[in-house]
């Protein structure tokens, strides 16, 4: 697992700054602003306002670049000088043919370079050994004390590092030196070398022909001329480096015709060509040398066997052939000599110096993949996500930075990022809308395009330097861009010319900043000079190359101040001039950055180039021809960038000067004017100092190809003083007049200044006219002159001037929006006369003023002190008051009088409405007029009067509000009050003069009361109980008042005892789910019949519809007259149905009565079908129902009856139409009868109930009388002769077949059931009943009739018995006569053959229930497994009956058939 990250501290953080939309407007404004504190942290952070948010107008599809590759522990200082000195010593123990092995002490690799550099600072090996000091080298190195590990690391040094230090010094070594092994517990490491220099070179990029530090920023190296000759490569020599910018080297060549031949050379051709050389050789070993030597077919190859001591091939057996460059060296000519070849790998003299050699400068190499944006992105975010086993957005900033520094300073862990720098935008586009002739932009394009902020537009801005000069330099003028990933680095450095920076991040994670601000730079070198000496000894400039980092806790612990920030997408990062910055990114994003200068940055930037000048560092562009440039135009400069040019350029023309009449003091005399800014930089480069000249130049004649600068005239040749002749942009005069002109700009300013000074300080007498103040806002324009507090007051007076004349111009044609007061026309008038200059038209708006004035000294007359009542009294009539008013207000302004005088009239006006309310004659007020008078009485002056009339009018108003709330609580139902209290209440409040809506609601509810009581007193004292309805109506009145009425209480309980019977009767009579009321069922009712399609078929046929209010008195005589209208009903509708044709034999085999469609006049049942299969008649109605809609009548009835009583069998069918109700018996209705009787309130089921029973009595007593006639008594005699005759026959008839069915009556009062564990269980059960099977055989012997009645004695009983089957009351008598009538008639074989197949059908389908159930019980009991006896036999006989029926289906056991 990876290590954990150091403790690295964070530094402090940067100012963060958050500009208004005024303040963004300007944006080197905005920056000049916030300088003064910003400057010294060396950066700042800017966040625009929120709404502020450019398009990313990068063309995302065609984005290709190539990034450069960082491994992160090359790029700190101190990390990378122990790197190089590993590769050394491992380059050292290769040569003698071992590999270096760095050991592992207390679970850490040893820093042998530190180790080093102690024993070295100690005094070296001898004398630690000598004094024993290896333990105080331990407590350096970090480790602990008291564990022996100095001699551990004596014994390393001894054997790692001594053999190094003494080849090093240039003591003999002999050639087989080995690395000793070392027996240790911890594995050593091996070291794999970094090969640091053999990765330095970087081929120049495709965009470096924008690249503006090419050949310009890396000192040259001091080869002879002999070399440049041999080496043309060494004339291009270009490096690439870390950061925001690209940086490179380069030799100039001195010759012009040749220089363009030259081609660039790669860093490692450079190393192979310079490093590689052999001082003793002749001629150099490069690597095309070497190549050629291995190339057995090339002509030089038979050359190269010859010794490159002695140059003699002789004694081939003693030549020895080098591993490392296959050169051939005699061993006898080798210092030692050999006496016997070296065993195993062997390396010449030369290859042995080749780790004595300095290290080389240190740059980046390009990656070899080219990416988009897309693939770039994915593949950072892969990364991070990988290295962090976290989502990307999930990482924290903290825990990035912390193991950014770690990576940095670690020897043993490589970790290699990629970051796409100094991508040109002019090439690839800009992250900003770019107004070009390419594509049309959008309006929201267009002003991102423009604005200050827009790093293209920017360092061109009229108030930056940068935009004097005309070339694009690229970085400094021209955006760069950068593509970052996680760890990617931008290193140490601070800004070409030592200018501004800014940094816009347009996308992605944030980037973090380290920054320091200028007065430490020079801190900054120091410290890192001080800590990596190896570094700067031979690259000097190195911090000016952007490839070195150091660790901002490191620098802040040496006394530099380091700030920090997260710059997020959307943020700009501003540095300032010589301003040291660094930092990484946190994950993947996308920035731009550009330069720009402003006017205080002229003098940093002289001191850069002084600063150059002593590095011998090439510039991007001449500061002197900049100045120049801007001095030769003035009047384009803004004012302060005119002053900073002029104090520029006086330094510039003091110091040119002296240094040309240095010159003449030498004796140089001639001189030639050079336009220098025509000719390339590489042509007016000085040849000490690399400065690029424009102002003047020292030349020779005789060396043509090399000029100087005047600080090093004594270094351009050894040539006579005669040769030498001086080069010139200018002459002095030119100069000095250039300055003068800068200078009369600069003061033009205080020119101005007084002229408007005395402008606007003009007297009375001596006003000047508006075109002059005029003409002096012009000319500030024109000239460029900052805002200023002068320009400012001029603008004002100009503004303060117009202002005026559009005031006085509306008020003297009285077209103001509003109208003027008194103080604003004096002000008005006051600020006229105070102008600087003369104002048309002040003569009138005076004269204006004057009327105003008088008219309202008159009118103040009429006023009191105060002006809250007339000064007078009487006041003055209404008539002369309007008079005034008028007056008033033909004014071009309002007089503060006009307003006292319209107060006191409304004031006036609201006490007569106060007056004319509250008196006599007023009328009825309500509570709305109160409140109305008492707003206006707000608005009106206040007086005494007015006082007095606002404490009457809210007296009143408590009053009555309190009264109306009294009345409100009494009005909710929350608390119902006795009709006495709400009585108190209406008269008291009806004293008040007031009009109150709650007090008339009491009242009317007071009233309602009182008719209520008096309504409950006629009802109660009347011949009659009262009626429910009535009784219902008044509880519903009562419980609606507000009054607490003690009858109510008495009404309701009343209510609910008649409810409560009602209930009870209607559970009586009502079936379960019943369509019919209560009423309905207990009334004569005639139903309503129609065929399916067609009209009715009587008008008369029609529901009986007897109500309460037919049930009053008289209701006995209604209810007769329904009896009377049922039963002729009934008649025509036995009638009617009995017409209807029975279904065939054919018919019931053709069509079912489900399946066919009814005719018209043929459909029957409740379900409007044609007679289909197995139809039966209703006894009363006589209409055909199918067996699967309605219930039919058992045959047996459960009596038992002899089978052979055919009479007995229960065949009356009463249709649901017919039998609309439960029928109780007559007992059960006279109970419900004495329970009524003890209701003081009248229903109408209750009267319809008592006739309902008295009608039952009667046809009871008729049905007696009846029955108890001769002919009649002896049809029942014999009726029970022949039930005794079949008792007996069927006794003797199971007699007889006893022994034969013994055993199948042990099998039938047995039933065999099957439990879940599969074991029998007989049941006895006792003998059973016939069931309906054994009738069907019997209906052909049956005989009838059985008795014989007269026809009048059946047509008496017919009539009877439709009478009582209209009785929704059940009677014996009913029975009785029913049977009569079946045993004195024929037997009906057809019907009684119907219902037994229509039971049969409802047995099978029941059974076929049954089996479903057992089968579910059997299929629930297999799932839950087995339970104990005791649950299982319980569950068996529960359902005794039931079960056994089911058993004796399905094993066919014989049961009796009583139990069917």
């Amino acid at each position: 697992s990876r290590a954990g990250p150091t403790d690295f501290v964070p530094p402090p953080e940067c100012p963060v700054f958050e500009p208004s939309w005024e303040e963004f407007a300007d944006p080197l404004g905005y920056i000049a602003k916030i300088r003064p504190i910003a400057e010294k942290s060396g950066i700042c952070k800017i966040r625009p306002p929120p709404d502020w948010q450019p398009p990313f107008a990068v063309e995302v599809d065609n984005f290709r670049f190539t990034p450069r590759i960082q491994r992160l522990n090359e790029l700190e200082a101190e990390t990378r000088v122990k790197l190089n000195y590993l590769d050394r010593i491992a380059k050292f123990w290769e040569i003698q043919g071992s590999s270096l092995k760095i050991p592992n002490i207390e679970r850490r690799i040893l820093d042998l370079f530190s180790l080093s550099k102690i024993v070295t600072e100690e005094g070296g090996f001898e004398t630690v050994s000598k004094e024993r000091r290896w333990a105080r080298v331990a407590t350096k190195l970090g480790y602990p004390p008291g564990k022996n590990i100095g001699s551990l690391l004596r014994s390393h040094y001894e054997r790692i590092v001594q053999p190094f230090e003494m080849f090093q010094s240039g003591a003999s070594l002999s050639v087989t030196c080995k690395q000793r092994p070392y027996e240790s517990e911890d594995v050593d490491k091996e070291y794999k070398p970094h090969s640091i220099p053999l990765r330095q070179s970087v081929q120049p990029s495709k965009m470096s022909s924008y690249g503006r530090r090419a050949n310009r920023l890396q000192p040259e190296p001091e080869p002879t001329e002999e070399d440049i000759e041999k080496n043309p490569e060494l004339k291009k020599l270009q490096i690439y480096g870390a950061g925001p910018k690209m940086m490179g080297l380069g030799l100039v060549a001195r010759d012009k015709a040749r220089k363009k031949g030259v081609v660039a050379a790669s860093r490692s051709a450079w190393c192979q060509s310079f490093l590689l050389s052999d001082p003793l050789a002749d001629e150099p070993c490069t690597k095309m040398t070497m190549r050629l030597r291995r190339n057995l077919n090339n002509p030089q190859f038979v050359d190269s066997f010859v010794c490159r001591m002695c140059a003699r091939g002789d004694d081939d057996e003693k030549l020895l052939l080098c591993d490392g460059c296959d050169d051939n060296y005699h061993t006898f000519c080798l210092l030692p000599p050999l006496t016997d070849p070296p065993k195993g790998n062997w390396r010449c003299p030369k290859c042995v110096a080749e780790c004595k050699k300095p290290t080389e400068a240190f740059g980046f190499e390009q990656a070899t993949r080219e990416y988009t944006l897309q693939s770039f992105g994915e593949m950072a975010d892969t990364f991070k996500a990988d290295y962090f086993n976290m989502p990307v957005h999930m990482v924290p900033t903290e825990l990035v930075e912390k193991e950014f520094w770690r990576l940095v300073s670690s020897i043993e862990e490589d970790v290699t990022v990629e970051y796409g720098a100094d991508i040109h935008s002019k090439e690839f586009g800009s992250g900003f809308p770019v107004i070009s002739s390419d594509r049309d932009l959008t309006p929201e394009e267009v002003e991102y395009a423009r604005s200050g902020w827009n790093l293209n537009v920017m360092p061109i801005l009229e108030q930056s330097v940068l935009c004097h000069i005309n070339a694009d330099i690229s970085g400094m003028k021209v955006p760069w861009l950068y593509v970052g990933m996680v760890f990617s680095a931008f290193c140490w450095h601070i800004e070409d010319h030592w200018s501004y920076s800014i940094n816009y991040l347009h996308w992605g994670e944030p980037k973090t900043w380290y920054g320091v601000p200028s007065v430490a730079a020079e801190k900054l070198e120091e410290v890192m000079k001080k800590l990596t000496p190896e570094l700067f000894e031979f690259q000097p400039d190195l911090l000016h190359q952007l490839v070195t980092i150091m660790n901002p806790n490191i620098l802040m612990a040496h006394g530099v101040p380091v700030v920090r920030t997260n710059q997020c997408a959307g943020e700009f990062v501003i540095t300032f001039p010589r301003a040291y910055h660094s930092g990484f990114n946190q994950g993947y994003n996308f920035a731009e950055a550009v330069n720009f200068c402003t006017a205080d940055w002229l003098p940093a930037g002289r001191s850069c180039i002084e600063h150059y000048r002593r590095l011998r560092r090439y510039c991007v562009f001449s500061h002197e021809e900049l100045t120049c440039k801007m001095a030769a135009c003035p009047e384009k400069l803004d004012l302060n960038l005119a002053a900073a040019t002029h104090l520029e350029m006086f330094f510039i023309v003091q110091e040119e000067r002296k240094l040309r009449k240095h010159l003449l003091e030498r004796g140089i005399t001639e001189a030639e004017r050079e336009a220098f800014e025509l000719l390339p930089d590489d042509e007016r480069q000085c040849d000490k100092c690399k400065t690029t000249c424009f102002l003047s130049a020292l030349a020779c004649s005789s060396c043509p190809e090399r000029l100087v600068c005047l600080y090093h005239a004594e270094d351009l040749c050894s040539c006579p003083t005669e040769k030498l002749y001086l080069r010139y942009r200018y002459t002095l005069d030119e100069l000095l007049a250039m300055l003068h002109r800068l200078k009369v700009r600069v003061e033009s300013f205080d020119s101005w200044a007084n002229r408007v000074k005395e402008a606007l300080e003009q007297d009375e007498g001596s006003k000047i006219a508006i075109q002059d103040l005029e003409t002096l806002k012009a000319e500030a324009s024109e000239r460029k002159f900052p805002d200023n507090e002068l320009l400012q007051r001029l603008n004002t007076v100009l503004s303060d001037i117009q202002r005026c004349q559009n005031t006085s111009a509306e008020l003297l044609s009285k077209t103001l929006s509003r109208r003027m007061t008194l103080e604003e026309l004096r002000s008005l008038v006051e600020k006229m006369q105070n102008l600087p200059c003369a104002v048309t038209r002040l003569e009138e708006v005076q004269e204006v003023l004057l009327k105003v004035e008088e008219f309202q000294a008159r009118a103040q007359t009429l006023v009191g002190a105060g002006g809250v009542e007339w000064s007078k009294d009487p006041p003055p009539a209404a008539e002369e008051l309007q008079a005034l008013l008028e007056e008033g207000a033909g004014l071009a302004a309002d007089a503060p009088a006009c307003l006292l005088l319209r107060g006191l009239q409304d004031q006036g006006r609201w006490l007569g409405d106060v007056r004319r309310t509250l008196g006599p004659q007023g009328g009825e007020v309500t509570l709305g007029v109160l409140r109305t008078l008492m707003e206006a009485g707000c608005n009106v002056p206040q007086s005494a009067q007015v006082e007095t009339a606002m404490a009457e009018l809210q007296e009143l108003l408590t009053i009555a509000e309190r009264w109306e709330e009294k009345a409100q609580i009494c009005l909710e139902h929350r608390q119902k009050h006795p009709l006495s209290t709400l009585e108190a209440i209406v008269n008291e409040a009806q004293l008040i003069p007031v009009q109150l809506p709650n007090i008339l609601s009491l009242q009317g509810c007071l009233s309602r009361a009182k008719a209520w009581v008096t309504d409950l007193e006629e009802i109660q004292n009347g011949e009659h109980y009262p009626c429910l309805d009535d009784l219902e109506g008044l509880v519903a009145i009562g419980r609606d008042l507000p009054v607490q009425m003690e009858e109510l209480r008495q009404l309701e309980l009343q209510v609910t005892s008649a409810h409560s019977w009602r209930d009870k009767a209607s559970k009586t009579f009502l079936k379960k789910g019943s369509q019919h009321s209560l009423l309905e069922v207990l009334c004569p009712c005639v139903e309503k019949r129609k065929q399916r399609g067609g009209d009715a078929l009587d008008a008369d046929v029609d529901v009986l519809g007897l109500t309460a209010q037919d049930l009053r008195d008289p209701g006995v005589m209604a209810f007769k007259e329904g009896e009377r209208q049922e039963k002729e009903a009934l008649l025509r509708l036995q009638r009617l149905n009995l017409a209807k044709p029975g279904p065939t034999k054919e018919e019931e085999q053709r069509q079912g009565w489900s399946g066919a469609e009814p005719s018209l006049g043929q459909s029957v049942c409740v379900c409007g079908g044609l007679p289909g299969l197995l139809p039966h008649r209703c006894h009363l109605c006589r209409d055909w129902f199918h067996g699967g809609c309605v219930a039919f009548p058992s045959l047996l009835g459960g009596t038992s009856c002899s089978p052979r009583c055919w009479w007995d069998w229960d065949t009356r069918f009463l249709c649901p139409r017919c039998q609309r109700s439960r029928r109780p018996r007559l007992e059960t209705i006279l109970a419900l009868l004495v329970a009524l009787q003890r209701l003081p309130v009248r229903l109408p089921e209750g009267e319809a109930l008592q006739c309902l029973t008295e009608r039952a009595i009667t046809w009871q007593g008729r049905a007696k009388q009846a029955l108890e006639s001769p002919d009649l008594q002896g049809a029942l005699r014999r009726l029970q002769e022949l039930r005794d005759e079949g008792q007996h026959s069927s006794e003797e008839g199971d007699d007889e077949d006893e022994e034969e069915d013994e055993e199948e009556d042990k099998k039938g009062n047995a039933v065999i059931v099957l439990d879940r564990r599969a074991a029998f269980v007989r049941v006895d059960f006792p003998t059973r009943a016939p069931d309906v099977e054994s009738l069907l055989p019997l209906l052909p012997a049956l005989k009838g009739p059985a008795i014989e009645l007269s026809a009048a004695t059946r047509a008496h009983l017919e009539d009877l018995q439709l009478e009582g089957d209209l009785l929704e009351v059940t009677l014996d008598q009913t029975q009785t006569i029913h049977r009569v009538l079946q045993a004195a008639a024929t037997p009906p074989c057809h019907e009684l053959h119907t219902l037994i197949e229509l039971q049969e059908q409802r047995s099978s389908s029941r059974g076929g229930k049954a089996k479903d159930s057992k089968r579910k019980r059997k299929s629930q009991k297999a799932d839950n497994g087995l339970k104990s006896q005791e649950a299982s036999e319980s569950k068996k006989t529960r359902p005794l009956n039931h079960t056994a029926i089911q058993a004796q289906a399905e094993v066919g056991v014989r049961m009796p058939k009583r139990y069917f």
